[in-house]
Parts: structure tokens; sequence; C-alpha cells
């Protein structure tokens, strides 16, 4: 009898130290757990900047600024152009001041104009306000010792519905009077009118985006749907791009280790207090009469978009820089401009080892990589455009 008894007293034990140590294990995860990879030391998405230092400026009109970000200093050489277009409601660029000084730090012009006014401006509206404004950035910085921006080096990047009017400013640069840019990369594409009665910001002709222009699209595998029907239907519409000159990326999300990787819509924000615009020197010029402007104010339901919208936002302003900023935003910029401006097609950017290596975990195992591939397109394709050789070493931007 007495075995017996110890053995029940044992067993017993043993069950009421298992949720105890259950909670132990639990409450010291995140210190045993495999971290993810930090930005890495050098080359593209790396912290080997030139500059220490970056201006901040607002340039256009006190209602309509365009912030402008570079390298502290006068610019040695015409500088390449970076036109970050934000996302619907993220007019503060504060919430991208991680991109936006990793961008200027490594040797870009950054605009940013704010072509939005919270519940004033009209989907709709959007894209002629920002051309505009770009119109007049440029005029007022071509001069500029400081600045100098490469007309012949320009990239539009644009976020959810920026991705939008990134596209829209692409097809309608030349009548615009605006630089064709070399690059599109549409980053979680949103926002956008599925006809001309529903809310959103509509298309474009995107056929006459130049077939010179490398376009991509990348998007997380967390709330995947809306933007992966969007971004094949931005492919789908630049007709004049050819196959080999475009590239549907997929960000991955990886709970490996501790923090987790979570590729959400609002991934590519992250936040830096320097870019809040109320720090940023505003423009001296008055309120002006931008001819894309609505003549009369009268608020409309669409002026907030979509209700998922005040989420996203509130997401945004609590977003901060992690790997998937590093390693599937920001490297997938600094390669895909480099590429654009030497003229390869998006065929020789998604078989480039380092495009889609997103590194490794503490523990030396690999975070998952990025997808990338030619979308499929619907009907004939255009002819593809001419393979170049690759150039020689790898410009250091």
């Amino acid at each position: 009898m007495l075995p017996l008894a110890v053995t029940i007293i044992e067993a017993y034990s043993r069950a009421m130290r298992l949720p105890l140590v259950l909670a132990l294990l639990a409450a010291s995860w995140p210190a045993l757990a495999a971290t993810p990879p930090a930005q890495p030391k050098q080359g593209p998405g790396g912290a080997d900047y030139p500059a220490e230092a970056v201006t901040k400026r607002g340039v256009g009109s006190v209602g309509a600024p365009t912030y402008v970000f570079h390298a502290a200093g006068p610019a040695s050489a015409p500088r390449p152009v970076v036109v970050f277009l934000h996302a619907w409601g993220a007019t503060n660029p504060l919430v991208y001041g991680g991109w936006l000084e990793h961008l200027a730090r490594k040797g870009f012009l950054v605009l940013y104009p704010r072509f939005q006014e919270i519940n004033r401006t009209r989907p709709a509206d959007a894209t002629g306000l920002a051309a505009q404004m770009l119109k007049e950035a440029f005029a007022a910085l071509t001069d500029d010792p400081d600045a100098r921006p490469d007309p012949n080096r320009v990239v539009f990047v644009g976020h959810l519905a920026g991705a939008a009017v990134a596209a829209n400013l692409a097809a309608l640069a030349e009548a615009e009077g605006l630089p064709k840019p070399k690059l599109v990369l549409a980053v979680m594409p949103g926002g956008i009118a599925s006809d001309a009665k529903s809310r959103g910001i509509p298309l474009a002709d995107l056929s006459r985006v130049d077939p010179g222009t490398l376009f991509v699209t990348v998007i997380g595998d967390r709330e995947h749907l809306p933007s992966d029907r969007l971004a094949k239907r931005l492919h789908r519409e630049a007709t004049s791009v050819a196959q080999n000159r475009k590239l549907f990326v997929r960000a991955p999300s990886d709970d490996h280790g501790f923090p987790t990787l979570s590729a959400t819509l609002t991934a590519p924000g992250g936040v830096k207090d320097a870019y809040d615009a109320a720090l940023i020197k505003a423009p001296q010029a008055p309120l002006g009469d931008l001819k894309a402007r609505p003549p009369a104010f009268r608020w409309s339901a669409d002026m907030a978009l979509t209700g998922d919208q005040t989420r996203l936002n509130a997401q945004l302003q609590t977003a901060t820089t992690d790997t998937l900023d590093y390693l599937a935003f920001w490297k997938t910029l600094d390669i895909a401009a480099e590429a654009a401006f030497a003229g390869r097609t998006a065929e020789a950017l998604r078989d480039m080892p380092d495009f889609v290596d997103m590194g490794r975990w503490s523990d030396g195992w690999p975070v998952r990589r990025l997808g990338a591939e030619l979308p499929k397109l619907d009907g004939p394709a255009p002819q593809a455009a001419p393979a170049q050789a690759p150039p020689g070493p790898r410009r250091r931007l």
C-alpha cells in the first residue's frame, strides 16, 4: 500500500509543477528565442551611410508643402530622386521617418508631397494635386546647389493609396511636365477605385507609362488579398511595359523567433520623431492657387476613403523599424533603383540572390525569403525589352 501511495503523491507533485514550469518557460521565451537580423552593416538596405546629417525643409506653399530631405551640405553631383507618395491620411512624414532618413543618407534627394488635406481632399483630386506640387518642387530645386535633382534618375514610390498616385504620376509624367521615373515601386497597393462611381483613387490610363520603366509591386503575406488583387491590376493595366520589366514581390512573415516578423499592410512604416512635420521648416510662400485644387470645399464621405483607414493610420503612428524594413523594403528599393538606373530588366532583378535573401535568425536559421516573380499577363504581352549586359561593380548609393 505504501509504494502505491508514494507513486500517487509523486504523480500529483509532478502534475502541480507542470503549470509552473510552463509559465516559467513562457516568461523566458523572449530571452531564449532567436532574434531576427539587424540592419546590415553595408550594402543595399545597410548602414554604411556616406552622410551623417540630413537637411529637412519644405518647399511649395503653406497649405500644400512638399517636404524635402537630402544629405546636409552642397551636392557634389546631381542627386538621384525618390518621390515618396504617402498612404491616405499619413500626411506627416514622421510615420515613414526611418525609411526617409535611410534614403537621404544613402544619397537620394527625397520629395514627400503632402497631396492630401485631411477631411478636405477628395481621392479623385489627389493625383492632380501631387503632380502640381511636384512640378513646383522640381522648379524650386533645380538650381539649388544643395538639392541638385537628377531628372534622369527618378523613382516614384507609393504606399497603400500612394501606390495608385505613384502609378498615375508615371502615366501622366510626360503630359504634366514631370521627369519620367525609371522605377515605380508600388508597396501594398490600396485605396484604388474599382470604377468611376466607387470610392477611392481612380487609376489613370496606365498604358501611358513609359516602356522603359521598371515596374515593381511589393505586398505582404498578412492582409494580402486586397493588395494582391490591386498589384495584379496595376501590372495588367500598365500594358506599355513589357513583362520582363515587371516584378511581383511578396514580403514574408516569419515567427521562428522573437520578435516575430509580420508583413502587414502597415509594415513599411517606421516612426522617427525627427521627421515630424511640426519640426520641419515650412515653406514661406502663402497658400498657392493650385490649378488642381477644387475651387470650393464641400465635405463628402469619400474623403475618408475607407472605414479601415482609421485602423491603418493608428498602426502607422506606432510602427517601428525591423528586419522587414531593412531587407524587404529598404533593400528592395536600393537594389531596384540601381537596376532601373542601369537599364536592367526585372528578370535580372529576380535572379539576384541578394535581392530575395532576408538574412538569418541569431541561431543560424534562414529568414523566409522574398517571393519574386514576373506577373502573369492576361492577353497578349508587349514585346519584351532587350536584356542589357550587367554593368561593372555595384555603384554605392
